[in-house]
């Protein structure tokens, strides 16, 4: 566990040193940006890093990295020279919350280590991909790095978070293999603090409690973010013991009623007997990341994604989903600190006036662009949010008139422009899949499902919006939230309505062949499809009966405080506006939820399976903030019967939610016990399984690099091993990826079948020809070589030196 610790000092060392910068830059913040500190460090280290190797002002080596931390180090030496004497003061008023915030990082890096280190193989999902990237990173002397899985070509990709992740390996030292668990580890440890920040500033500038409440209800937010899961785990357990479950004594069949209309795939199956109360079926976990269930209109099912934060750290995936996570609270933590008026300044803009500071301002568009490198999906509710946050600040300050709308372009326009040109190197070599948007006319998410996915966080979600109800602290705005609200799903249908005709007039062959596959023409289609959305209603209800009411107090008109402190203070903070901001969070998470029921954005899977993925885990990070701010909120202000009844509610869902993580682990490290110790380097698992393929991967780690050639195959499986645990490039890894990263399998030409042939030819100059077009400098002949080609080794061993031979695996070296 050196490593662990390794990585832990270097953070905590980065935040240290950033912390600083941190204080300049959220200023009207309770904590000063102390909770933020170490992933703005990554942010601003990581974008230094990357843009001096990308201009070629440095190299990809440990002699770069220090280079960028060195400038990050000399901003914060300015920083903290500025405000040396507030600075201290706020070090020696606050000792509470920073130890807090060091105790939770370390409690939760640890947590996450040592759950990946019951498990850590990386063969299963896309994790072999992410490391590939972080290995082909390691790799590359210069950036836009290798694709190791395309030899000839950089990565098409949002990788900035593997650079992270490489840079932190090679300043420790080891090898990519550890360096993706103990990155999956460190984001969550990232994302707890970085969550406790924000809810703990909310309720800071809310004065709900005194200072140990604040800090001790804050602890709520990084167990809604990170480990409360959906209820699919307690359906599990109910499933498990064979509640609803009925069995015909004269057939022995069973029948369950309840399980049938749920339709949740296994779980309409009859429970195994005898019955228990652990969940023990086969991958079982994997089932609460599919909880949405969508068929086309002859019923055949299509899977949909519905991933949250702990489903993904469970699994150990280090996709780009999960890399954004504390940057996305980051994201957050920009666009409080604008609507609480920290971001006041002025910057002149060709003669306009843009009321904000060039601090803010630059620090924004370096998160928005961030954000966008590290999941391009991030950028548009992120930009969505800050700019919703200083707009609402602004009228806050100045009311609603049309100069709300110029303040809009000269803050949105400039921002997303200076977002794009601050990591402008990447896109000048990235390729999108996504194609635009299409309607969704055939798949409405059902009632029963959404509750399953949102209950645990819905539920605290409801009771602080009705307790606000009844309180009122400041006169709602029905009206205007009816009327965004009712009219909202009316102007989605139509727009979904305008791309279907779009879509019958530019690409009249697609949508014939949608209707001849659903067996139906146009009207039928229209006819059927809005039967099903008026039969599955209660999600729309449910989404509306957030949105409503959160834009109702979004909107709220001002109450006497709010008046007082505008007028006779500089600062805009009170009680009711910064819980404005919260209902802020949640309604752009019902608008993440609602979008795919009406839209889906083009792509190579043809529906919203990638949609609802990305939105719906979104949303869970915003509407896991509002709920756990309502419930530090009511467990602060709820009396008597009240109180007791909320705290037995909360505790029956903060139960159930964490059923997920507890099985979950149980399951995945074999009850505490792996049979093979504790261990974060998924390469000792090489070593076990593929001595061979593990000894000549060592091997060619001490050679120089060279293109390899191994046998190509399928996405999700061990091919393409050896690029992805060397970093070297292959001639082609897993063609399906490579083709849904670029757009296409026109880059991969003759690729695949000119591997097939350089093994299986027996004809030298056939061989040596196909050497020659790509450059490739290894052969590498193991296992699954010779069980997926018929390969001819004769001419090889003529021709070509073998540098490295162990039982049947060889690897030859081309002059």
């Amino acid at each position: 566990m050196a490593a662990f610790f390794i990585w832990y000092l270097i953070v905590s060392l980065l935040g240290g040193l950033t912390f600083p910068l941190a204080f300049h830059l959220f200023p009207i913040l309770a904590d000063r940006g102390y909770t933020l500190a170490r992933t703005a460090g990554m942010l601003v280290w990581g974008y230094l890093f990357w843009m001096f190797v990308s201009l070629g002002l440095a190299r990809n080596d440990l002699g770069g990295i220090l280079l960028a931390l060195a400038i990050l180090i000399g901003l914060s030496i300015w920083a903290l020279i500025t405000h040396y004497s507030s600075l201290i003061t706020f070090l020696r008023s606050n000792l509470p919350l920073l130890l807090t915030t060091e105790i939770l990082f370390l409690i939760a890096f640890g947590f996450l280590a040592l759950v990946r280190a019951s498990n850590s193989e990386l063969a299963s999902t896309e994790k072999p991909m992410e490391l590939m990237f972080i290995n082909g990173i390691l790799q590359s002397e210069t950036f836009p790095p290798q694709d190791a899985w395309l030899s000839g070509y950089a990565i098409s990709y949002y990788y900035f978070g593997y650079v992270m992740t490489a840079m932190l390996a090679r300043l420790s030292d080891i090898p990519g293999s550890m360096a993706h668990n103990l990155m999956t580890s460190l984001i969550f440890g990232l994302g707890a603090v970085g969550s406790f920040g924000i809810v703990y500033n909310l309720l800071s500038q809310s004065a709900i409690g005194n200072r140990a409440l604040q800090i001790a209800n804050a602890l709520l937010a990084p167990l809604f973010l990170l480990l409360v899961s959906n209820f699919e785990a307690l359906l599990e357990v109910f499933h498990r013991l064979g509640l609803g479950w009925a069995k015909n004594t004269a057939t022995g069949e069973w029948s369950g009623p309840f399980w049938t209309w749920l339709d949740m795939k296994e779980l309409s199956q009859p429970p195994a007997e005898p019955f228990g109360w652990t969940p023990d079926r086969y991958l079982w976990w994997w089932r609460a990341s599919r909880v949405i269930q969508d068929y086309d209109m002859q019923g055949n099912h299509l899977e949909v994604i519905d991933e949250f934060p702990f489903f993904s750290f469970l699994l150990g995936d280090l996709h780009p989903h999960v890399l954004a996570i504390p940057f996305g609270l980051l994201a957050v933590s920009v666009a409080l600190h604008f609507f609480l008026g920290g971001g006041r300044g002025k910057i002149n803009l060709f003669g306009a006036r843009l009321v904000v500071s060039p601090a803010s301002f630059a620090f924004a568009a370096l998160t928005l662009g961030g954000l966008a490198f590290l999941n391009t999906w991030d950028i548009l509710i992120s930009t969505a949010l800050i700019t919703a946050a200083f707009i609402l600040w602004r009228a806050h300050e100045d009311g609603w008139n049309w100069s709300r709308l110029e303040d809009l372009l000269l803050f949105a326009l400039p921002l997303g422009a200076v977002s794009l040109l601050l990591y402008l190197p990447f896109y000048l070599g990235f390729s999108s899949q996504a194609g635009g948007l299409l309607p969704n006319f055939m798949f409405a998410t059902r009632g029963a499902h959404l509750w399953v996915m949102w209950g645990t966080l819905l539920i605290p979600i409801f009771a602080f919006i009705f307790y606000l109800g009844l309180k009122k602290p400041a006169p709602p705005n029905w009206k205007l939230a009816l009327t965004i609200g009712l009219g909202l799903p009316f102007i989605l249908a139509l727009l979904t309505l305008l791309l279907g005709l779009f879509a019958m007039l530019l690409e009249p062959d697609f949508v014939n062949g949608l209707l001849a596959a659903q067996q139906m023409n146009a009207a039928q289609f229209l006819g059927a499809t809005s039967l099903r959305r008026l039969a599955h209603i209660g999600s729309l209800l449910t989404l509306l009966a957030v949105l409503i009411p959160s834009l109702a107090f979004l909107f709220a008109k001002e109450d006497e405080q709010e008046k007082r402190n505008k007028f006779q203070t500089s600062s805009p903070v009170t009680r009711s506006s910064s819980l404005r901001f919260v209902f802020l969070l949640a309604s752009l998470g019902a608008l993440l939820i609602l979008a795919p029921e009406f839209v889906f954005l083009r792509d190579q899977f043809g529906y919203r399976i990638n949609t609802v993925f990305k939105f719906y885990y979104q949303a869970w990070m915003l509407w896991s903030l509002v709920a756990a701010l309502g419930t530090a909120y009511l467990l602060q202000n709820l009396r008597t019967f009240a109180n007791v009844g909320f705290r037995v509610l909360a505790a029956l869902v903060i139960f159930s939610g964490l059923l997920y993580p507890v099985f979950g682990i149980l399951t995945r490290s074999e009850n505490l016990k792996p049979p093979f110790g504790y261990n974060l380097n998924d390469f000792a698992r090489i070593q076990r399984e593929n001595p061979e393929d593990a000894a000549a991967i060592e091997f060619l780690l001490t050679q120089p690099e060279g293109v390899i050639a191994e046998a190509v195959g399928g996405s999700y499986s061990y091919y393409g091993r050896v690029s992805t645990y060397t970093g070297y490039p292959t001639v082609l890894g897993w063609p399906g990826h490579e083709a849904q990263w670029r757009g296409g399998y026109e880059l991969h030409g003759t690729r695949e079948s000119d591997i097939q042939t350089l093994f299986a030819t027996a004809r030298w100059e056939e061989a040596q020809s196909i050497i020659d077009r790509y450059h490739i400098r290894y052969i590498f002949i193991g296992n699954l070589e010779r069980v997926s080609v018929p390969v001819n080794e004769e001419k090889f061993a003529l021709y070509l030196k073998p540098i490295f031979q162990q039982g049947g695996t060889v690897i030859y070296q081309s002059p």
